[in-house]
């Protein structure tokens, strides 16, 4: 893994967040992207070399509506940056990891993703993304 890539928060509403974390980042949403495979809608925040990613559901019933119903609006995931994602897939396996995708798929931002399953750290969802060639 390459560097710290994003951290993933999940939130109720993109419209209430946006102001919050603008204010509080003092940087204003570079970005808004829904990724329908996911149902979700997204705003990326620059901090630095890293990202803050926020997360609405755009489905009652989609991943991130559960996770909140579950959890309350919070962090989800942290997001790491790969070189080459079939190889890091390959060596996580290897090592014992459990993955949640079989093969990278389409994520926000122009990235290629695979999660890896909390169980297996420490309950915290990994996100390991990629730029797509």
């Amino acid at each position: 893994m390459q560097k710290l890539e994003h951290i993933g928060i999940a939130v109720k509403s993109l419209s209430d967040s946006i102001p919050l974390f603008e204010a509080l980042l003092n940087t204003p949403c570079y970005k808004e992207e829904t990724v329908e495979s996911e149902a979700v809608r997204t705003a990326f925040f620059a901090t630095g070399a890293q990202k803050i990613e926020l997360l609405e559901s755009t489905e009652p019933e989609g991943i991130i509506a559960k996770f909140i119903a579950k959890k309350g609006e919070g962090i989800h995931h942290i997001a790491f940056a790969v070189q080459d994602m079939e190889a890091e897939m390959k060596r996580l396996t290897g090592a014992g990891f459990v993955l949640l995708n079989e093969k990278p798929r389409p994520g926000a931002d122009n990235k290629l993703v695979c999660f890896l399953h909390p169980k297996n750290t420490n309950g915290v969802l990994i996100e390991l993304c990629a730029d797509k060639i």
